[in-house]
């Protein structure tokens, strides 16, 4: 039997055990367990992580555990730039595209409105988000340990919060989100490209009303839908201004 001690930093305490978090600790593991399998079996997404030190020195998670050795297993580095470092992937998770699972709706529709490409339906399966995610180099996210645990998910986020408005202040947050964001260039219903229409053009797809209040519009040009700076649009906008730095 081979015995090891971990220790998880940051958020990645969430995942553990209360007896386990932030803190060293000690477990038997298999006799072929790699720092993946361990991980994992401890409750930890793989997903989650970014650095795995072994006694030191930074390993991939195909490394196999030797009796004795100290495991230490951080998320992400979003402040410091530790490519040179890394074993566990070629290079930091800083691709901003994304695929939602089913019950994270709310959250693809303002990661949209964000300015970010993030595929949803809720009839995607567990196997489709991620065959998804590997051929398009997308970042899963999802409340399904299980689902970031899959063998070909090599990017993704455990969402933490409940609502919708929360679960955004999360990622941007976590991920650095706030200087990539193109506020209000995506169709918020099938995730394409907005672009400016004349008004005039809009005068039979819009109600009277709105055509008398607005003069600026987009539309979609996959679902056809229009959009204007009414007051979905003016909530939306104070959200943003409240997580992205002014300038």
């Amino acid at each position: 039997m081979v015995t090891a001690t971990f220790r998880f930093y940051e958020e990645l305490n969430d995942f553990l055990a209360p007896g386990r978090r932030r803190c060293e600790f000690t477990c038997s593991c298999a006799r072929a367990a790699t720092t993946k399998h361990m991980i994992e079996a401890l409750g930890v997404p793989h997903t989650e992580v970014e650095l795995v030190l072994v006694n030191g020195e930074s390993v991939g998670f195909d490394r196999l555990l030797r009796n004795g050795d100290r495991v230490a297993v951080f998320p992400r580095f979003e402040t410091l730039d530790i490519t040179s470092l890394l074993r566990v992937r070629e290079h930091p998770l800083r691709i901003t595209r994304f695929v939602a699972d089913a019950h994270l709706g709310g959250l693809a529709h303002l990661l949209r409105m964000a300015g970010f490409d993030t595929l949803y339906d809720n009839n995607f399966r567990d196997s489709e988000i991620e065959a998804i995610a590997a051929r398009e180099e997308r970042i899963v996210l999802t409340r399904d340990r299980e689902l970031l645990k899959r063998r070909s998910v090599m990017r993704g986020c455990y969402v933490h919060a409940l609502k919708s408005t929360q679960q955004l202040c999360e990622i941007f947050d976590r991920l650095d989100l706030a200087q990539n964001a193109r506020p209000f260039t995506l169709c918020l219903e099938c995730n394409a490209p907005l672009r400016a229409i004349d008004k005039a053009q809009v005068h039979m797809r819009v109600p009277p009303d709105v055509r008398d209040r607005f003069d600026r519009f987009s539309t979609c040009d996959v679902c056809r839908r229009v959009f204007w700076e009414g007051s979905h649009w003016r909530r939306m906008r104070t959200l943003l201004d409240e997580i992205m730095p002014a300038g």
